[in-house]
């Protein structure tokens, strides 16, 4: 009210207008901490002459993610799909880029369309960001380095897949990776789904899943 005047009193006329709007933009910014709503207020009264909905806020804080070290939901989302043939072995700029693939699916990254693949993608960016700002740890599963992987039944096993089969050790490592998963978890079930149609457009048999 202080930063927009008339305008902020047009628009929320009654105080139960206020109260909704205030229990509206509670569920959408709770995620955020107050270095990042000052920064985004501070925006705002520098540069727009109306207040923004809560879509545009959300945009403008999405500005100041790069404090966290996270890029932009469009840079993550395309650094997705193009490494999601061999996920296991790309560098990524940060792990949340890679729980974000991993939740939508590799395999629906690769074949599928970004109309039927950002959606799904942008809901889970905005879940995991919400676990980077409250310090939740996102860290990347550790492949099994291929120099140690004489030590590994699971590793000797995609080896000797890669090798049976022609592939190179990253795509075989990437597509046994529901080998390195618990037991009968969903986790588990999920990849090995996506490794059996993967497997089956190429002519291969997986090693038994359970």
């Amino acid at each position: 009210m202080a930063i927009y005047g008339h305008k902020f009193k047009s628009t929320f006329e009654t105080e139960d207008e206020i109260r909704i709007a205030k229990r509206e933009w509670a569920l959408s910014l709770g995620s955020f901490n107050e270095t990042e709503l000052v920064k985004a207020v501070n925006h705002c009264k520098e540069t727009l002459s109306w207040m923004p909905t809560i879509s545009e806020f959300l945009q403008i804080l999405q500005k100041y993610t790069s404090d966290l070290g996270v890029p932009d939901l469009r840079s993550a989302y395309q650094e997705a799909c193009m490494h999601a043939e061999h996920p296991v072995a790309h560098s990524w700029s940060h792990p949340l880029v890679y729980w974000c693939g991993r939740q939508v699916g590799w395999f629906e990254l690769r074949n599928l369309t970004e109309a039927e693949t950002f959606g799904q993608f942008e809901y889970h960016y905005h879940l995991n960001m919400r676990k980077v700002r409250a310090g939740d740890s996102l860290d990347i599963p550790n492949p099994i380095a291929l120099e140690q992987k004489s030590d590994s039944t699971q590793a000797r096993l995609m080896l000797e897949f890669a090798k049976t089969h022609q592939l190179e050790e990253a795509v075989a490592c990437s597509m046994l990776y529901y080998l390195t998963l618990a037991p009968n978890s969903r986790a588990r079930s999920r990849q090995y789904q996506q490794a059996l149609v993967q497997a089956q457009s190429l002519g291969l048999t997986l090693p038994t899943e359970s």
